[in-house]
């Protein structure tokens, strides 16, 4: 005994000395198995609302009309054969890449100028330009679909002030599309402005400085400095905005509702269409889920660079 503590064999006094391994161990697995059980809910919900229905869908999309008879892949086949099916096709990969295209590049230069700006105007002009993603999509599309509409259109309006011609923006397909790709990317520019501004912030200011010493431009530093730092949270940004875009319903069915001549249809306006409205539930079903191997294909490429960018960083 030495002050009222029990002594160890290493002299270290008992209240002090480490746990044993054993009760390392049987602290570690308590504390999994609680993390787990705590985790139990959302996984329950991740399961009720996602796994089951994706599932639930590949069964479905394998029946016939009546859903009474399996019919295997005859539903893909049939789709695939179909000019309108193609054109959905060609339409939504170009919707979703030109739009994120332009938020990509939008939401960098205005995370850009914020960045510049003092703290007290950084916040007033941040909460401003973060107003367009937090409006309803429905909402914000109802005041562009008066903005474009033929008869009261405001656009048209303003180019017959300078004596230029009316333009049939829902009326022509080339302009169709791009009225629906420029809603798309007012509503979502400011999501990749507060990732990215996020992202600058965290930049140390030292590479800056030494950037600056070694006689770097302003160019060189963005090229050299804040893009590597960047390009991890770019890319995940990117792949979230392709699978959020990929599966946009109601931009284009409050705007254009997949219209002139079907000419601005997306995976999901086109899938309510057939299985809805037309009430072929199974072929509906098979429209949707051809989503799923286009948006692997893009979440295996950017990950891929990813993973391969954090494992050369460690």
């Amino acid at each position: 005994m030495a002050d009222g503590n029990t002594i160890t064999a290493r002299g270290i006094p008992a209240a002090i000395a480490p746990p044993r391994a054993g009760t390392l161990q049987r602290l570690a697995r308590r504390r999994s198995t609680l993390a787990f059980l705590m985790t139990l809910p959302l996984l329950a919900v991740i399961g009720g609302l996602v796994v089951y229905p994706f599932f639930y869908a590949i069964e479905l999309s394998m029946l016939n009309k009546r859903m009474t008879r399996f019919v295997g892949l005859d539903n893909y086949v049939f789709l695939l054969g179909r000019e309108t099916f193609q054109l959905v096709i060609f339409q939504s990969v170009l919707f979703a890449v030109s739009a994120v295209i332009a938020k990509a590049l939008i939401g960098f230069v205005l995370a850009h100028v914020l960045h510049t700006l003092p703290a007290r105007g950084q916040r007033k002009w941040r909460g401003m330009l973060l107003v367009p993603w937090v409006i309803p999509p429905a909402i914000s599309t109802l005041a562009w679909w008066w903005l474009f509409d033929p008869s009261y259109s405001a656009f048209n309006w303003l180019l017959a002030g300078i004596g230029a011609a009316p333009v049939p923006w829902l009326g022509d397909p080339g302009w169709a599309r791009f009225a629906v790709i420029l809603v798309n990317t007012w509503y979502g520019a400011p999501f990749f402005m507060i990732m990215y501004l996020a992202a600058l912030k965290s930049v140390p200011d030292q590479l800056y400085e030494a950037a600056a010493i070694d006689g770097a431009s302003a160019w060189q530093k963005l090229r050299y400095v804040t893009l590597p730092m960047m390009r991890n949270i770019i890319s995940i940004t990117v792949l979230f905005s392709l699978i959020v875009t990929f599966a946009n319903f109601d931009i284009v069915r409050v705007l254009t509702n997949g219209g002139p001549q079907d000419r601005t249809h997306l995976f999901g306006t086109y899938a309510f269409q057939v299985g809805i409205q037309s009430g072929d539930i199974p072929l509906g079903a098979a429209v949707s889920l051809f989503m799923f191997p286009l948006l692997a294909i893009f979440a295996i490429f950017i990950l891929r660079g990813v993973s391969r960018r954090t494992k050369e960083g460690l």
